[in-house]
């Protein structure tokens, strides 16, 4: 068994919005993006968080989102790169509308696993697991699309990615206690 955890993924970037692919390369959060990231924040002050760790991903933009985000909560952050994004090879900042869509269910999961020298997810998976086997007690997480995805289906098994997008849900906080994966919003 796990324990509870919270996991926000990052606020809209400039290359969300533009349809860039991002992986280890960063782009700020766009005013929306820190619009959603203050939502989280706010969530997160109604909730009993004593004795809860806050981990965030070392990547900018994940750090910008839990400055904003965990500001009244947190008095210490700490980083780990377990928690980082998907890396995309190189497709890193080219536009998902430039790469081959394959003909499959969720062509956008299909372009991160086609991503020639990206980590695919297989990758993301192992050091997901690895950081959850790390993890000793409840924790905040703050993470990205593909990751956020990785996490919860390790912790609540597939019925946690429904109903979702390959966002992972920006600006949203998904709460995972005892098997059962709730959203806030």
């Amino acid at each position: 068994m796990h324990p509870e955890l919270y996991i926000l993924r990052h606020g809209q970037t400039e290359w969300n919005a533009e349809g860039r692919m991002q992986g280890a390369l960063n782009s700020p959060l766009t005013a929306q993006g820190e619009a959603e990231a203050a939502c989280q924040g706010v969530i997160l002050q109604g909730l009993d968080l004593a004795g809860f760790q806050f981990i965030c991903s070392p990547q900018g933009r994940a750090v910008q989102t839990a400055g904003i985000a965990l500001c009244r909560v947190a008095d210490f952050i700490l980083t780990d790169p377990r928690l980082a994004e998907i890396t995309v090879g190189e497709w890193s900042g080219r536009l998902r509308d430039e790469l081959p869509m394959e003909d499959v269910p969720d062509p956008y999961m299909a372009q991160y696993e086609a991503a020639p020298g990206g980590e695919g997810l297989a990758g993301v998976k192992r050091r997901a697991a690895a950081f959850l086997a790390d993890l000793k007690g409840p924790a905040v997480l703050v993470t990205h699309g593909v990751t956020s995805l990785v996490l919860r289906e390790l912790v609540v098994g597939p019925a946690a990615l429904r109903p979702s997008s390959i966002h992972g849900g920006q600006g949203t906080i998904y709460h995972l206690k005892g098997g059962v994966q709730k959203v806030l919003e």
